[in-house]
Formats: structure tokens, sequence, C-alpha cells
């Protein structure tokens, strides 16, 4: 079906998909995603302007300020901030993330990094027992666990240097105010998830007080939601900017809640947490031009080096789904995530050789050892070690305007609901994101990974990460907006993507809701969504790839830019997302 469809749509039924790579992952116990007929679903059409997002309160928000006269970086403020009170498992003031932006106006393409830092008492040593092993619990359990949250200053610098200027920093943060002090009614994916995860969140009374009903069992659909205390820390940042969360009274709940729980974050670590505007990771494809997210990202360098693998083969010529183009995308992903494992980390620290990466020649090399027909093993592509786990459960937006500006923004807590500590006072839910790290070179995880010394824990590094916000350029004008959340698998899932668009001409919706795989070198597995039929996955075993089931959840929520208008796709994974016109 043709990129440049211009059919309305009504989205297929929307199912969530069960997350099975680990137990505390697996709390989100939901129905497993069974793909719909992918002619029959369509893209959301708007006349100038589109939110899709994974949350429909916080997609209307966004949608209204175009409406208003907004720029793309208004709407994805309001909206960033929105999620933070509607979306509270993923979107957060009290996490952090990326944000790549597409600026029409300057002909400029900019990526801001705002993921959570460690604070300055953190150590190599900091997750290991006293045994000198990784002691798993200290990174995902415990306050120490908890990063410097960056998404405050991360979204007023966007403003700041990228809005359109009709809007102030307290208007865009509005709507969130009064989402959270009038709150609102408990339903899609919070009603799921809440049941799985509320007793690890009730191990804190402040935050049991949030989500519990008076009989202490967990919130569930119907139950209103307000978060008061969340509404004043709002309200300060509204008033004062980021002064109003990194000083002063937040500031000091912040770090108290943290000293409190047994972690070291300061209020003077707050206070010195800056945002940071990097040059954004830049590629082509077939005549696109990629561009995605830095370091610490990975994401941008993944995905870029997959793509040029697969440059060299002629996917158009191959079905899409078909084993023999699976294959293909397999071997590639498979040698990137192996580079990654290798080579990257927060770039004050790592000086990782990315332009060797990225580079077309370098993939040349990789694509000559991919074999047609065969598998190639994992242990013979570099020493049996990669990048640590990552938390699955972060979120992610796209947005354009009617001005041929883009933001595609993915941000995170890590697990769901973070370390499930909301600080006292402040109606914050704080991170768990410092598990990003590996504690031990060498030492593996829950997940069976092993990690590298360039990701070890340190003051003031910021932990890899795979997400991914992407922006698909022709001829300096927006064509895919795109990302997603899934921890390891975010790469994948937005390299598919790109893939199905670009190479099957596809509709964005129907790219979006085809079935999914993932390989991330190690463990040697094909992680495979349901919907490939049995006959596929039978040839991929012949090739010698190991297909296993479930594959976790992603929800690339994305949106096609055309010569008709941008045509939203919310991921059909997940129950409420929402695309939202202008």
């Amino acid at each position: 079906m043709s990129l440049f469809s211009t059919r309305r749509a009504f989205l297929a039924s929307i199912a969530a998909l069960a997350v099975g790579l680990a137990p505390v992952i697996a709390q989100d116990a939901r129905r497993a995603y069974t793909p719909p007929p992918l002619d029959a679903v369509h893209s959301v059409a708007a006349e100038h302007g589109m939110v899709v997002a994974q949350e429909k309160l916080s997609a209307q928000v966004g949608a209204e300020i175009l409406r208003r006269g907004g720029n793309a970086v208004d709407a994805a403020v309001a909206t960033g901030f929105a999620m933070a009170v509607t979306y509270p498992r993923a979107g957060n003031i009290g996490g952090g993330g990326f944000m790549v932006i597409h600026s029409a106006e300057r002909n400029e393409d900019i990526a801001i990094d705002y993921r959570e830092a460690a604070p300055a008492a953190t150590t190599p040593q900091i997750f290991l027992g006293a045994d000198g092993k990784p002691d798993a619990a200290k990174s995902r359990d415990s306050a120490l666990g908890i990063g410097v949250p960056g998404t405050v200053a991360g979204l007023s610098l966007a403003l700041e240097k990228y809005g359109s200027g009709k809007f102030t920093l307290s208007q865009l943060v509005e709507p969130a105010i009064s989402l959270a002090r009038d709150g609102f009614v408990v339903d899609n994916d919070i009603a799921d998830t809440l049941p799985g995860w509320h007793q690890r969140l009730t191990r804190w009374p402040s935050t049991a007080r949030i989500f519990s009903r008076p009989d202490g069992t967990p919130l569930r659909e119907g139950d209103r939601l307000v978060q008061s205390d969340l509404g004043e820390t709002l309200k300060l940042v509204a008033a004062q900017g980021p002064r109003g969360f990194y000083e002063g009274t937040v500031a000091e709940k912040l770090a108290k809640a943290v000293s409190d729980a047994g972690g070291i974050m300061t209020s003077a670590d707050l206070r010195s947490y800056q945002a940071i505007i990097r040059q954004p990771l830049r590629g082509t494809y077939r005549g696109y031009d990629i561009v995605s997210m830095p370091l610490p990202s990975s994401g941008g360098v993944v995905l870029i080096e997959a793509l040029n693998m697969l440059e060299g083969f002629q996917l158009a010529d191959l079905k899409q789904g078909s084993p023999q183009s699976l294959h293909l995308l397999i071997e590639a992903m498979k040698r990137a995530y192996a580079d990654r494992a290798r080579y990257l980390g927060d770039p004050a620290f790592v000086n990782a050789p990315i332009e060797t990466l990225i580079a077309k020649d370098y993939a040349a090399k990789l694509r000559a050892g991919i074999s047609s027909d065969e598998a190639t093993p994992s242990s013979k592509l570099a020493s049996a070690a990669t990048s640590p786990h990552e938390g699955s459960n972060t979120t992610h937006f796209s947005v354009v305007d009617a001005y041929g500006n883009a933001v595609s923004n993915t941000y995170t807590l890590n697990f769901s609901y973070g370390v499930g500590l909301v600080a006292d006072g402040t109606g914050v839910l704080l991170n768990n994101e410092l598990d990003d790290f590996t504690a031990a070179v060498g030492a593996s995880n829950a997940y069976g990974l092993v990690g590298f010394e360039p990701n070890l824990p340190g003051p003031g590094k910021r932990p890899l990460s795979s997400m991914s916000p992407t922006i698909v350029l022709k001829d300096a004008r927006p064509v895919l907006v795109t990302g997603s959340p899934g921890g390891s698998r975010i790469i994948s899932t937005v390299l598919q993507v790109v893939v199905n668009v670009l190479d099957y001409k596809m509709d964005v919706a129907a790219a979006v809701a085809a079935p999914r795989l993932h390989h991330q070198w190690l463990p040697d597995e094909v992680r495979v969504e349901r919907g490939f039929p049995d006959d596929v996955l039978f040839k991929l075993k012949a090739m010698g790839h190991l297909v296993v089931e479930p594959m976790g959840q992603t929800s690339a929520n994305s949106i096609a830019v055309t010569p008709n208008g941008p045509f939203g796709a919310p991921d059909p994974r997940t129950r409420g997302a929402e695309a939202a016109g202008q």
C-alpha cells in the first residue's frame, strides 16, 4: 500500500502485547498482540498538523496547541508535561529522554539530550554487593538506581530555543496542571498495567496513597486518578521555569525523599543538572536522510549502521515479511548490536569510533560476511559480551506541524513506574534509570546480558540508552517521524518501520502494525511477535536462527508526512494510543 495513501482511517482493534523477557517486565501482564490484516489498517489523516502518542489525553493536549498556532516544539512540550500526569508508568518529570527536532524555519536538525545523570557520589562499584558481585536489587529496586531527572530541563530548553514564541512555558504546562489537580478517569494503559505493578509501588506509602483505592487495592478502570502534589510541583515549574524543579522546595523534597530511601542524589546534583543540545547523527538510505539521536543514545549509531548494511540488498525485490527479507534484517541487527556493546557509552567519558561505525565502506565489509541463506552464529562476530538490560517501559510521541517542523521524542522512567517511589510532597514518580549502566565488566544481569567498561557507573555519567527518536527527510522535508519504547528492542523496531515505509512503500499504519522481530547479538536468538506465518518461521529456523516467542512490547507511534498532509499511526499494541490532528 502506498506511503501516500489518502484514505482516512479506522484503527483496528487495540490489543496490548504480552511481555515475556524477565519476571520484572512480565508484571505488565497483558493480552498478546495479534496483528490485524494489514490491508484493513490505515493511517489517520489530518489537514495540517498531527500528534501521535501512547496516551489519548496528552495527544489531544498537543493537538490543541497546534490548532492555536503553536509549532511542533510547542506541542511536544505540552504533550510531554501532560504525559507526566496521564501516563505515569513512563511519561515523566522524574525521568529523562531524548528529543530530535527538524526546524523548517532554520533548515536545521537538532538533538536534545535530557538523559538522567548519575549523582556526584556515584562510584563504579555502586551496584556491587559485599561479595564484589553485581547486586541487581541495588540498581532496580532501591533508591541507589535513581538518576538526576532531566525532563523538565530538556522540555524547557526545547521551548526556549526552538518554540514558536507564541506560548510561554506556563501556558504549555497549564493543561498538565489541570489534569493533575482535577484528575481524570483511569482507563486503557493504566488500568492494564497498574495491577501488575501495584505491589511494587506500595512499598512506598507516598506512592500507595496516589495509586490505591481506599481499601488498598489498585485503582481500576473507571476510578479517578487525582495527583494534587504533582499539580503543585507543575505550578512551580510554570511560574519559575526549571528553577522551580531543580532548586528550592521541590529540589529539597526530592533530595530528602531519595536520601531517606537510601539513595545518594542531593540538592546539589539537581542544581547542577543541564540538558545538552547535540548535533544529531545523520545517515542516508536510498536517497533519504536519516536523522537520529547521537550518544549517549546508541539508537542513531545502530540504526544507521544497520541501514547501511541493508542498503546493499534489493529489499524491494523481496516480499515484505518473507524469510529472505527477515533473514537480512536479523543479520544486520546482529552485527550492529555487537558494535553497540563493544564501543558505545557516554560521549563525555568514551571516545567511540562513531564515524567508522556509520561509514558506508564499513557497512560493506560487514555486509560481505552475511550469507544469503545461513545464519551467522553470534559467537563468530565478536567476544561474548553485550550491553546491559534497558527497561522496556518507555514512551514515544511524534509531532508535525503546518510549518514543516517535526519532533520525535522518547522519554522514560526505565521500569514501568520507575523505581516506584513518589517523592513525598512533590507527586514526582522517580526513575531507576541507573540500572542501564553495566554493574561490572563481564557481569551478566537477570537477562543473561554482559556489559563492557565504557558503560560502567561514574559521577555525572549518563547511562547508554537504546532510545531512538528518528526523523526521515527527503529534500530537507520530513517524510517520516518515528520512535518507540521497548528497551533494547527500540532500535530494531524503528529499523523495521523505516524499512517498511521506504522499501516496501507501506501505509504508515500498516508499517507500524506489521509483526516485528528482534535480534540483539546476544543472546543468539530471534524474538518474534505473533503474526508471522508458520512456514516463514520454519524457514528461518532452517537457516539456523533460534526463533523464540514472544517479543516484548514496543509501540512505534509514527507520522508519515505526504503532499496530502500528515498521516498518523498510533501503534495498535497500546490500548489508548491516539493520533490527534489539526
